[in-house]
C-alpha cells in the first residue's frame, strides 16, 4: 500500500496543469518518502507524453484544430501549422514533463476510487493495476477519449460493412473508393466528412439539423457565454450537453471547403441499418460500404463509480471542480473547463481548494 496526499489521475492538460501547481505549493513526489511533507503523485494511464493528443487522426493538422493554450509556466514553442497535432501536441507535454520532472507513473490503469470507511476527512482508496493508493484528496483529470459514445440503432449487428468510431480513425485514404455514412454534428464529423468525401461518396446523417454560426469564435465573448452556460448546467447537476450544442458549428476553412464542393449536406438519422446500407427517414434505402460514428465522446468517469457521485438526473453536481456529494474528489478537464484555456485554470482552481482542505486536517506522521 502506498501513499500520498494528493493523487492526480491523468496527465493531459488539465492534470499536468495541477502537477504544476502542486509542486508549486511545495507539495513533493511521494516516492522521495520524505516524512511529515505533503505529497503527490499523477497516475497516467498512456505510455508515453500527451494524453489523448498521441491518437489523434494522422491528418489532423494544428492549423485546423481548436486552439492549444499555453501550459502554466511554459510557454508553447512556435509550432509549424503544418504539423500532424498528434506529434506537435505531445512533444510539447513531453518538454514540459521534462523541464518540472513531476513525478508521473505510467502506464497506470486506476481502476477504482473508494472510500475506505465513514469518515469524511479520512483517506479515499485508489485501486490501480499497479497497486493501491491511500490518499486524502484525487484530482481527476481522465479526459474523454477512452469513452467514446456509440449509438445503438436497430439492426447495426446485421451490417456486413465496417462500423467504426471517430477514436479509431486514421486516415481518409483507407476509405478510397467506398461509400461511406458520416454520422454527427460535430467539429470532428464535418472535419472527417470534409476528408473523406475527397476520396469515397459521402453520405452526413445528424439528428438534428445542424447551427452554423457567423462570429468568430473568440474566448472573451463567445467562449465566455457559453463556459456559463455548461458551468450552470453542472452547478444544477444536469449532465452536459456536446460542445456543438452549445456553441454551434464555427465556418472554418474546412466546412467552407466542403460546403463548395457540395458535400456538406445533411440528411437526417436513418431509421434502420440493414445489412448493405441503411434505410433513410423517407423509407428509401442507401447502399453504404462503411459507416463512422463521428459521435463524440463522454467524461471518462467508471472509475469513480464506486463513489455513487451522480445525481437523480444523471449529472454530477459541482461546486467549482468539487464534487458536491464527495469534497475529497475534484473534476479538472470536465463540464465547463474541456478546453485547454479552462483545463489550465481549473488544474490552478483544483490546487487551491486542495491545499485550503488539507492545510485544515491534522498532518499525519508519515509521508502524506
Amino acid at each position: 500500500m502506498k501513499r500520498a496526499t494528493v493523487i492526480v489521475i491523468g496527465a493531459g492538460q488539465a492534470g499536468l496543469s495541477a502537477a504544476y501547481h502542486l509542486a508549486r505549493q511545495g507539495y513533493v513526489s511521494a516516492e522521495a518518502e520524505p516524512w511529515g511533507q505533503r505529497t503527490f503523485v499523477v497516475l497516467d494511464g498512456e505510455k508515453n507524453s500527451g494524453g489523448a493528443w498521441q491518437h489523434r487522426w494522422e491528418s489532423l493538422r494544428m492549423a485546423t484544430v481548436n486552439g492549444i493554450f499555453d501550459l502554466p509556466g511554459y510557454p508553447k514553442p512556435p509550432i509549424d501549422e503544418r504539423e500532424p497535432s498528434r506529434e506537435a501536441v505531445p512533444n510539447y507535454f513531453a518538454a514540459f514533463e521534462k523541464k518540472f520532472q513531476f513525478p508521473i507513473e505510467r502506464p497506470v490503469h486506476v481502476s477504482a476510487v473508494r472510500r475506505v470507511d465513514d469518515d469524511p476527512d479520512g483517506d479515499l482508496l485508489v485501486e490501480t493495476d499497479h497497486g493501491q493508493w491511500l490518499t486524502r484528496v484525487v484530482i481527476n483529470a481522465t479526459g474523454t477519449w477512452t469513452n467514446p459514445v456509440l449509438p445503438k440503432y436497430p439492426g447495426a449487428d446485421s451490417f456486413l460493412g465496417k462500423q467504426l468510431h471517430t477514436q479509431q480513425y486514421v486516415s481518409a485514404d483507407e476509405f478510397r473508393g467506398l461509400r461511406v455514412a458520416v454520422v454527427g454534428g460535430g467539429i470532428s464529423a464535418v472535419q472527417q466528412l470534409e476528408e473523406i468525401s475527397r476520396f469515397a461518396t459521402t453520405y452526413w446523417y445528424t439528428r438534428r439539423d445542424p447551427v452554423f454560426i457567423t462570429e468568430d469564435f473568440l474566448p472573451e465573448t463567445l467562449g465566455k457565454a457559453v463556459v456559463e452556460k455548461v458551468a450552470a448546467d453542472v452547478l444544477a447537476g444536469r449532465p452536459s450537453g456536446s460542445v456543438v450544442s452549445y456553441t454551434g458549428l464555427p465556418w472554418t476553412t474546412y466546412t467552407l471547403a466542403a460546403k463548395e464542393r457540395g458535400v456538406l449536406v445533411r440528411r437526417p438519422m436513418f431509421t434502420r441499418i440493414e445489412p448493405h446500407g441503411v434505410r433513410e427517414a423517407d423509407g428509401s434505402f442507401t447502399s453504404v460500404d462503411v459507416i463512422l460514428w463521428a459521435t463524440g465522446f463522454k467524461a471518462a468517469l467508471a472509475h469513480l463509480d464506486p463513489l455513487e457521485l451522480r445525481n437523480e438526473l444523471g449529472g454530477i453536481t459541482m461546486h467549482g471542480t468539487e464534487v458536491a456529494k464527495e469534497p475529497r474528489m475534484h473534476l479538472v478537464g470536465f463540464g465547463p473547463s474541456q478546453s485547454t484555456i479552462g483545463a489550465n485554470r481549473d488544474g490552478r482552481t483544483a490546487v487551491r481548494e486542495t491545499v485550503a482542505r488539507i492545510d485544515r486536517l491534522p498532518r499525519l506522521s508519515a509521508t502524506g
